[in-house]
C-alpha cells in the first residue's frame, strides 16, 4: 500500500474541490483531449471519451525516462486505434562494480478504445479498452471506464484496471467468479518477447484495480486535472524513477483549435510534458479550395442562349472543338474524345484528381450547355482513367437546366443521371495524341518506428514524367537525387533467415543516390464486359524488376469486385540504376474487394509473396470523400513467427493524402506512406503502380455516387 502525504492529499482536494464550486455559466464544456499514452484519457489513465468522428492525432509525451510518441485514428464514431512508439530508459547496478548502466528500450504497441455507450442525464458514458494486444507487452492492459459530466465544466471518471493498470493497489480479479483461471495472468518476458503475437488468453486475467480522475475546464483554453493511477510501473522504474503517490495532476492548454500543450506533475516527483496535435480530414485548411469557378448553366431560352441557336448540320464542329477543349482546360480538364450526332453530344474527358471525377462531369456538362445547340439535348459523358472507360454518365440538358440552383439539386441531378459502363466500340476518336507531362519537384520519404530510431527521413529532387502516346499505353519513369536524409544511417543488418527482399532496405537507402525508383512501360486494355487488364513491364520499385501482369472483373453497379494479379520478378541492383541480383521469383494473389457502407472497402489478398511463402493479406481501409484514405493491413503467411523475427508478422497502417487537401488546388498528386512497426521479408508482397481497382475504384458507380456532391461544385 502506498500513502501519499498531507500535502499532497491537500492539493488534490482543493483541486476538486474548487471545481465543484465554479459556477458552470462561465465557461465552456468539458474538452476531451489524449493521455500521455496518447488515446482519449485523464494524465495517465483512460476515459470514457471520444474525439470527433474521423480524427487523426499525433501526440508526443515525456517525463524523466519514458518518451512516448503515438498517431491515434478515430476510424469509426466509437472505436479509436492507436499505434505507439516508446522509449524507455532504465538504470540498473551491476552486480560486479555498483555502477550505474544506462538501457533504452524501443517499445511498438497497438491500442484500442471503444465507447459502447453515450452519456446521457441519468448515465455515464461507459468504454472498454485494450492496450499492447500485439506487442511486447510492456504496456499491456485492460480496462472498462465510466465518465460522467456533473456539471457544464465539470467531468469525473472512473474505472477498473486489469494488467499494468490493475497493479497499484490491486485485488483479486472479480472476474474469479466466472472460475479460478480467471485470477491468474502470465508473466511477461519482456527481454524475450519479440512481439507481434495476438495474447488473447490474457485479457481481463489477474489482479485488477480501481483508477479515477476529475476534469475542471477552468477556462475555453485551459483544463486542470486530478486523477488517481492504478499503475505501479513495475516495467521500466529501474532505480531513477522514484513513484511516492498514485496521484498525478495536470493542466492542458488550447494553443490552438486541435493543437493542445500539457504539463504534468507525476507519481509526485516528475514532471512531465505533452504536446497533442490533431487534424480531420473532414475539415480541409481550404473549405472552398482552390478550383476556378464554375461555370454556369446557360439555359436555353434565355438571351445568352441565342448564339446556340443553330442546326447540327450547320454548326463549325472544329470550332466547337476547340472552344470545348479550351473551356474544359481552364477547368483542368482534358478532352480525349469529342462526337455528335442530332441530338446527342459524346465527350471523352480525363485529367483532376480521382475524387473529383464527379465535379469534373458536373463542370464539363456546364460548359456543354454554353457551346453546343440548343437541338442538342442528351449529354453522354466518359471519364477516362489510365485509357479505361470503365462508365458513361448520360445526362439531361433540361435536367441541367432545372436543378442548378434547386435545395436537393445534388441528389436530384444523382436520380436523373443514367450510369452504365461505357461501350468501348462507340468510344469517339482521341481528339489529341502524344500526351507528355514532365515534372521536376521534391520527395520526402520518411521511415517511421524503426526498432533503434523513431523516425528517420530522406528529401531532395526528384524529375518524373509521363508519355502516353496512345489511349492506354503509358510510359513513365523518375529518377531521385538526395540532398539530406538519414534512412542510410541504420546500424541493423539483417537476421533473416528468409530470402532478404525487403530487410537489405537500408542498402537500398545507402547505394541509392542517385536512383531510378521507377521506369517502366503499362498498358491498359478491356478485354470483355466488366473485364480490366493492364501489363507493366520495366523497374517496378525500388527494389524489384519485371513484368507485371493483372485481370480484374468489376462491374459498374457492383461493390464487389475480383481479380488476378501473376508477376515475375528479380531483385535489383542496391544502387537503383540498370542491374540486377540473381534472385528471381514467380509471385501473385487472387484478390477480393468489397465497398461497404461509409467509406469502408475491405480487401482480402491471397497468393504467393516475393521471399516464396504463401498466405493472405487482410486490409479494411476508410475513404473520405475529398480523397483522404486511412486503413490497416495484416499479413499471415506459412513462415513460422520465430522464422519471421521481431514483430512475428507483417502488419501496418496506410495513410494517403490528397495534395489538393493541403493545397485547395485541383492535383492528383497524393502523399501516401506506409507505418510499419518494423520492415520484414516475411509477407512481402510487390509495389506496382496503378494497379486496377486503385484506377477504376472512383470511375464506376459506387465511388461516383461517394463524390456526387461535388456535382454542382
Amino acid at each position: 500500500m502506498v500513502s501519499c502525504s498531507g500535502l499532497h492529499r491537500g492539493v488534490v482536494f482543493s483541486l476538486l474541490l474548487t471545481a465543484i464550486a465554479t459556477p458552470n455559466r462561465l465557461w465552456a464544456e468539458v474538452d476531451s483531449t489524449y493521455n500521455t499514452y496518447g488515446y482519449p484519457g485523464l494524465i495517465d489513465m483512460p476515459a470514457a471519451v471520444s474525439p470527433p468522428d474521423a480524427e487523426l492525432a499525433l501526440s508526443f509525451s515525456h517525463f524523466h525516462n519514458n518518451t512516448r510518441s503515438t498517431l491515434t485514428f478515430q476510424f469509426l464514431r466509437r472505436l479509436s486505434a492507436s499505434f505507439r512508439y516508446a522509449s524507455i530508459q532504465n538504470t540498473h547496478l551491476t552486480s560486479a562494480t555498483g555502477a550505474p548502466v544506462i538501457h533504452f528500450r524501443f517499445d511498438r504497441s497497438f491500442s484500442l478504445h471503444y465507447r459502447f455507450r453515450d452519456e446521457t442525464p441519468r448515465w455515464p458514458a461507459l468504454a472498454v479498452g485494450l492496450n499492447d494486444i500485439i506487442g511486447t507487452g510492456v504496456y499491456a492492459s485492460e480496462y472498462v471506464v465510466a465518465t460522467k459530466t456533473l456539471r457544464h465544466n465539470v467531468r469525473v471518471t472512473g474505472g477498473i484496471g486489469w494488467g499494468r493498470l490493475g497493479s497499484m493497489n490491486g485485488f483479486s480479479n472479480p472476474l474469479g467468479l466466472f472460475g479460478s483461471n480467471w485470477r491468474h495472468r502470465h508473466q511477461m518476458d519482456l527481454d524475450a518477447d519479440t512481439g507481434g503475437e495476438l495474447k488473447l488468453g490474457d485479457l481481463f486475467h489477474g489482479d485488477a484495480a480501481f483508477f479515477g480522475g476529475v476534469e475542471w475546464q477552468a477556462t475555453p483554453r485551459l483544463k486542470l486535472i486530478a486523477e488517481y493511477s492504478s499503475d505501479s510501473y513495475d516495467s521500466e522504474d529501474g532505480t531513477t524513477f522514484d513513484r511516492r503517490i498514485p496521484l498525478n495532476i495536470g493542466a492542458v492548454y488550447r494553443l490552438r483549435p486541435m493543437t493542445t500543450l500539457a504539463v504534468n506533475y507525476l507519481y509526485g516527483s516528475e514532471l512531465g510534458v505533452q504536446l497533442s496535435m490533431a487534424l480531420n480530414p473532414k475539415q480541409p485548411p481550404f473549405s472552398g479550395g482552390r478550383d476556378p469557378a464554375p461555370p454556369p448553366v446557360v439555359a436555353r431560352g434565355t438571351p445568352a442562349a441565342e448564339l446556340l441557336e443553330v442546326s447540327v448540320a450547320e454548326a463549325d464542329k472544329p470550332a466547337l472543338e476547340t472552344r470545348l477543349r479550351d473551356a474544359l482546360a481552364a477547368q483542368s480538364i482534358e478532352l480525349r474524345g469529342f462526337s455528335l450526332t442530332p441530338t446527342i453530344a459524346r465527350v471523352v474527358i480525363s485529367g483532376g484528381a480521382p475524387n473529383k471525377t464527379a465535379q469534373n462531369i458536373g463542370r464539363t456538362a456546364r460548359i456543354l450547355t454554353a457551346i453546343l445547340p440548343t437541338q442538342i439535348e442528351t449529354f453522354e459523358l466518359i471519364p477516362l482513367s489510365h485509357g479505361l472507360a470503365p462508365s458513361q454518365v448520360t445526362l439531361q440538358r433540361r435536367t441541367l437546366e432545372r436543378e442548378e440552383f434547386a435545395l436537393d439539386g445534388s441528389w436530384a441531378s444523382y436520380a436523373q443521371a443514367r450510369i452504365a459502363p461505357a461501350e468501348a466500340a462507340a468510344l469517339p476518336p482521341e481528339t489529341s495524341f502524344k500526351r507528355f507531362r514532365p515534372h521536376i519537384g521534391v520527395y520526402l520519404q520518411p521511415a517511421f518506428f524503426d526498432p533503434d530510431e523513431p523516425l528517420r527521413a530522406d528529401f531532395g529532387l526528384q524529375a518524373s514524367a509521363q508519355f502516353e502516346p496512345r489511349r492506354g499505353l503509358i510510359f513513365s519513369g523518375s529518377l531521385r537525387k538526395k540532398l539530406i536524409g538519414t534512412l542510410d544511417q541504420s546500424t541493423r543488418t539483417s537476421d533473416s533467415v528468409l530470402p532478404h527482399v525487403r530487410s537489405d532496405g537500408y542498402l537500398y537507402d545507402r547505394d541509392g543516390d542517385p536512383a531510378i525508383p521507377e521506369l517502366t512501360a503499362a498498358y491498359y486494355f478491356q478485354p470483355g464486359d466488366d473485364l480490366f487488364g493492364r501489363m507493366t513491364l520495366g523497374y517496378l520499385e525500388p527494389m524489384f524488376g519485371g513484368l507485371s501482369t493483372e485481370l480484374l472483373w468489376s462491374r459498374n453497379d457492383s461493390n464487389f469486385a475480383a481479380g488476378i494479379e501473376l508477376n515475375y520478378v528479380q531483385q535489383r541492383d542496391f544502387d537503383q540504376l540498370f542491374g540486377f541480383q540473381d534472385y528471381k521469383i514467380v509471385t501473385g494473389h487472387v484478390s477480393g474487394y468489397w465497398s461497404l457502407q461509409g467509406g469502408f472497402d475491405l480487401q482480402l489478398d491471397v497468393g504467393r509473396y516475393l521471399a516464396g511463402d504463401w498466405g493472405s493479406t487482410i486490409t479494411v481501409e476508410r475513404t473520405f470523400r475529398n480523397g483522404w484514405r486511412l486503413g490497416a493491413f495484416a499479413t499471415f503467411t506459412d513462415v513460422s513467427f520465430e522464422d519471421f523475427g521481431e514483430g512475428s508478422f507483417d502488419k501496418g497502417l496506410m495513410l494517403t493524402i490528397p495534395v489538393g487537401w493541403v493545397s485547395g488546388d485541383s492535383t492528383q498528386e497524393n502523399y501516401a506512406t506506409v507505418i510499419r512497426p518494423l520492415q520484414r521479408d516475411g509477407g512481402a508482397r510487390l509495389k506496382v503502380a496503378g494497379r486496377l481497382h486503385e484506377v477504376l475504384r472512383a470511375h464506376q458507380r459506387p465511388g461516383l455516387k461517394n463524390g456526387w456532391g461535388r456535382f454542382w461544385r
